[in-house]
């Protein structure tokens, strides 16, 4: 038997898979139906036990780590498993597809991610749906644990220092159009596809790099999403800062949209319980701030967002989730500074957003 225990004391009980090992993290939930393998390799969800509230979790295996011809991860999100444990309703030891060369319990397993199995993900869900994420630990067996009681929350910590990368990496396409300084605060490998196959030249940056003080050449700056709070961001919210004063082209997703709110002045703030899947709506505004009839489907993973209120004046509203009515899109009225909440490079989702990178190409 092992257990999921909440920091109210709430438990719930299932089997084992992946490693057996005790880990501690913030509890959240995915709704997506598919997309296990990119959610779990996301670097956003550093720190987290994550619930997938579908009932059937690896039946179409785990493919493999196989690189590509830029030297980062061709299947996955990045290069390792981000979450500190996962919660199912049903893991499925048989797996069936033509890329898949492993199980998902073989691939926590390898990684020292422990799993549960055999929990009621829907009273889970329905609990932090109600109460908002809290902090829990995955216990193995009957005993307590060591340490029960006293979980880390993991948003106390720059969790994007531990994503990061941590020296430059360019990545130039055969064809180079563009050239944009890109922030690592936990990118997404789709990302930087994203812009490598629209020939644009990547230099990809830890999140604290002296962009201002380098003599790096570039078109565009870019902020990634990543994890955790982004006032943890300090060196980060600086560069884009002096970037911004500069006059440089700025593009932001997820985290990146947090970021570029605090470089101007802006705030953030914690949602109760974080938009986590692939079917979130989202509504455009117009150049006015009144909402428009287009709608789009995104797939998002966030905590946090911006306050609406904290915006200077010169910047709008660009897009609002539809069912909260939260902020998901900041743009600049003069159009060269804009961020999305969302993730129009979708891995896993849909790829109605996928538009916004050769919008923001075109505009640089």
């Amino acid at each position: 038997m092992t257990k999921l225990t909440l920091s109210d004391g709430t438990s719930y009980e299932g089997q084992s898979f992946g490693s057996t090992c005790d880990m501690d993290g913030e509890v959240v939930f995915n709704t997506g139906m598919a997309g296990y393998v990119e959610s779990l390799t996301d670097p956003s969800y550093r720190g987290q036990i994550l619930v997938f509230t579908y009932p059937l979790i690896g039946n179409y295996g785990v493919p493999s780590a196989e690189m590509n011809e830029y030297g980062f991860s061709k299947n996955f999100e990045s290069e390792s498993i981000h979450v500190r444990g996962v919660i199912v309703a049903q893991q499925s030891p048989d797996f069936s597809h033509f890329n898949a060369v492993s199980s998902i319990h073989n691939w926590l397993e390898h990684h020292n991610i422990p799993g549960v199995t055999g929990v009621d993900t829907r009273a889970l869900t329905k609990k932090l749906r109600e109460h908002g994420v809290m902090l829990g630990k995955i216990v193995q067996g009957e005993g307590e644990g060591e340490g029960e009681g006293k979980i880390e929350d993991p948003n106390l910590s720059n969790l994007v220092a531990e994503v990061s990368c941590k020296e430059v990496k360019t990545y130039e396409p055969s064809e180079v159009k563009k050239t944009i300084a890109v922030y690592d605060c936990g990118i997404k490998n789709n990302i930087i596809r994203s812009f490598l196959k629209r020939g644009v030249k990547v230099h990809r940056l830890p999140w604290d790099f002296d962009l201002d003080g380098s003599d790096l050449e570039y078109d565009a700056v870019f902020i990634s999403n990543g994890p955790g709070d982004p006032k943890m961001c300090k060196e980060t919210i600086e560069q884009v800062g002096k970037a911004i004063e500069k006059g440089t082209p700025t593009f932001g997703i997820c985290l990146g949209t947090q970021i570029l709110a605090l470089a101007v002045g802006g705030d953030t703030f914690k949602l109760k319980y974080g938009h986590r899947g692939v079917n979130q709506p989202c509504i455009e505004h117009d150049d006015s701030g009144n909402k428009t009839d287009k709608c789009i489907i995104t797939s998002q993973n966030h905590g946090f967002a911006v306050d609406e209120k904290s915006l200077p004046k010169d910047w709008r509203v660009w897009f609002t989730n539809a069912n909260d009515g939260t902020i998901e899109g900041i743009k600049h009225e003069s159009g060269k500074f804009l961020a999305v909440q969302f993730h129009p490079e979708a891995t896993p989702g849909p790829e109605d957003a996928n538009y916004l990178f050769d919008e923001f190409i075109s505009s640089i």
